[in-house]
């Protein structure tokens, strides 16, 4: 099972350092031995590079985390079934959904926390951003919805391998 949890604090607190926007702390992660991460933090800032990176080098779930924290209901149904609560958890305390705010307090999971409030002024700053009148997204996130089908399609492959073994 794929999840956050599973990183000390230490790093999820440096993760939540590179989602605040510190480059050294990005570059720490990248170089650290932690490059999923760094892509994850690019990813939650809307990155749409970070996401192929993400499906294309077996980091899927981190891919699909930043949608459930976009507030993709597919993407959070997959998340509940594949991680471990907490991530769904925390993919709905960036949305400052006072349940799961109050699920992580009650647990001590205060990193979470920390990290869901970063999260959080990151997607207010691009909903300002992206609410102007000369914004727009030419040509979507093609690469992004094309490395997603590949790495479902390798997974129905993976299942058929395995169902016939």
């Amino acid at each position: 099972m794929s999840g956050l949890e599973r990183y000390d604090v230490k790093i999820l607190a440096a993760l939540t350092q590179s989602i605040a926007g510190r480059k050294d702390f990005f570059h720490w992660l990248l170089e650290g031995g932690y490059p999923e991460l760094a892509a994850f933090s690019n990813a939650v800032r809307g990155d749409e590079e970070a996401m192929v990176w993400l499906f294309q080098n077996n980091y899927a779930w981190l891919a699909i985390l930043s949608n459930a924290i976009d507030g993709e209901v597919e993407a959070r149904q997959w998340i509940s079934k594949a991680c471990h609560p907490v991530n769904l958890i925390f993919a709905l305390a960036c949305r400052e959904d006072e349940t799961a705010l109050r699920w992580l307090h009650e647990r001590k999971l205060f990193i979470f926390m920390m990290m869901a409030k970063e999260v959080h002024q990151v997607l207010d700053t691009q909903a300002v951003e992206n609410a102007g009148p000369y914004t727009h997204k030419f040509g979507g996130n093609v690469r992004v919805v094309e490395a997603m089908q590949q790495w479902m399609q390798q997974q129905k492959t993976n299942d058929s391998k395995t169902e016939n073994q």
